[in-house]
């Protein structure tokens, strides 16, 4: 379907979606150039506020402070975002950060709300990368206006500490243009897949919030419209006894819209993807069990799962990069078991302390697809992945190594690779129980369920690079994936060439 064939019905994310694939057609006819001088800044700046120093409170530091709240904090956002290397270059350094980021462009902020702590005074915050500082930019009661962005959450009258992620939309638009909207929530979710993570090392747990007032949340941050929008809210609660997860909550569709021109549709389908009031009625989505046919081969996924101890997950976190060549050696099936079971089972970690319970906002509404390349054990081909039954499932029996290398706009990444992840969703389905904002929140998810897969292949010792750049529809067509399923994300897994990493 294009643009000009959509049914009147359509929900535009789903118009959005088409209208931002890429073909080989569409790329052999782009011209266009980066202008390196019109970059934006990847860090955001402010004149005045008052500067907390967060580096005295990490571990291991000359001179460090007592463990307290603040050295929990500083812990928590330097294994959430913050710089792991700096790269030299003539111009200005380059901050690598604990959580991949499309092209290296950090679209991401983050905001630190208090609502009043023996260390850190009421107010708002943001979380200066550079510096792994906080500035304080607003002093005061901003609990209750967050609270009244997420609709009177009772989270809220537990929490102290808020954690609050926007997306400056620019910055991933300079290079990707519309399709950057994919990436910005993608990179938010690899960031949410930290959080998650380092959040349980300091006995939180996450409550996320994906629905929210938006134009409220903008406002209490003072963010400039169309410029800096809210992505999420994570409420920090104690780890034990974690309350029910938030639900998602659906926006309206919009089915009448004007032909929204290119370098400008990024910006539409967030505005009609925002909420002002809390929905009336919240749909239930269970997860489906799919390809569970007598005949298709089913083979267990069931393994021990991944020691984390000795500040293992911390070591992961600093030390992860995005893999960019691979040897082309196989990986092994044990290998592969761990990596789906510390992505789809957390349940399974609790007793190293980790959240048993993360909160992601569609998780039902999401599927995982495997093309095994060059797995020991395991015929080559594309499996469905049935994380309830902890099986993979064949569906389509082939060695897809030239195909993927195609998929991957020619990226031997896709090539080398052993095995590849795909995360799919079933588009229309979405939208219509969750309008237009389901398309941010899918890739949400399925941000933080690669994070997960990257910080468990850093752990095993192997390499691990997400891609967001593919051709659409072809996945589909080669891996028999059925049409109506949007491929959301790829994370290619294989054996890394040794001294090849990026962001």
């Amino acid at each position: 379907m294009t643009s000009y064939e959509r049914p009147h019905s359509t929900p535009y994310c789903i118009v959005y979606h088409e209208q931002t694939k890429y073909t080989p057609e569409g790329l052999s006819r782009r011209t266009r150039s980066l202008d390196w001088d019109a970059q934006p800044q990847a860090t955001k700046t402010y004149t005045t506020g008052s500067v907390l120093d967060l580096r005295p409170y990490l571990p291991g530091q000359p001179d460090s402070f007592p463990a307290g709240e603040l050295s929990s904090l500083s812990r928590l956002l330097y294994l959430t975002y913050g710089v792991t290397a700096v790269i030299p270059y003539p111009d200005r350094p380059f901050y690598m950060r604990s959580a991949p980021s499309a092209g290296g462009l950090y679209p991401a902020e983050v905001y630190v709300i208090s609502r009043g702590t023996p260390a850190l005074e009421a107010g708002i915050y943001n979380y200066q990368v550079s510096s792994h500082s906080l500035i304080g930019f607003w002093k005061g009661n901003a609990w209750q206006g967050l609270k009244e962005a997420a609709f009177g959450a009772t989270a809220f009258e537990t929490a102290h500490l808020a954690i609050v992620v926007t997306g400056v939309f620019e910055r991933s638009a300079w290079r990707y243009e519309d399709r950057a909207y994919r990436r910005i929530f993608l990179d938010s979710g690899h960031l949410l897949g930290n959080l998650e993570l380092a959040a349980s090392l300091e006995q939180y747990h996450v409550s996320l919030f994906t629905g929210f007032a938006d134009d409220l949340l903008r406002d209490l941050l003072f963010l400039s419209p169309q410029q800096e929008e809210g992505i999420a809210i994570a409420a920090l609660l104690p780890l034990q006894n974690p309350p029910e997860p938030q639900s998602a909550l659906p926006s309206s569709i919009r089915r009448d819209y004007p032909e929204i021109p290119e370098g400008q549709r990024l910006y539409y389908l967030h505005e009609v993807s925002k909420i002002a009031q809390l929905p009336t009625t919240i749909p239930h989505r269970v997860a489906e069990d799919k390809y569970n046919f007598p005949f298709c081969l089913k083979i267990p996924t069931i393994t021990v799962p991944i020691d984390w101890q000795d500040n293992r997950l911390e070591q992961a976190i600093v030390r992860r990069r995005s893999t960019r060549q691979y040897t082309g050696e196989m990986l092994t099936f044990e290998e592969l078991k761990l990596l789906l079971d510390f992505t789809y089972q957390p349940q399974h970690y609790s007793d190293q302390g980790f959240d048993p319970v993360p909160e992601y906002a569609h998780l039902a509404l999401l599927s995982t697809f495997v093309a095994v390349l060059g797995v020991e054990g395991l015929e080559p081909g594309c499996y469905y992945y049935a994380p309830g039954a902890q099986e993979l499932r064949q569906i389509r029996f082939k060695n897809f190594r030239k195909e993927v290398f195609h998929l991957c706009l020619g990226q031997d990444l896709g090539r080398d690779s052993g095995a590849v992840i795909f995360h799919t969703a079933d588009l229309p389905v979405a939208a219509n129980l969750y309008g237009e904002r389901v398309y941010r929140t899918l890739h949400l998810d399925s941000g933080h369920l690669a994070q997960r897969l990257n910080l468990a292949a850093m752990r095993l010792g192997l390499g691990v690079s997400g891609i967001a750049g593919f051709f659409d529809d072809q996945v589909n067509e080669v891996l028999g994936i059925p049409e109506q399923e949007a491929v959301l994300y790829l994370t290619t897994l294989g054996r890394p060439v040794q001294g090849r990493g990026s962001a």
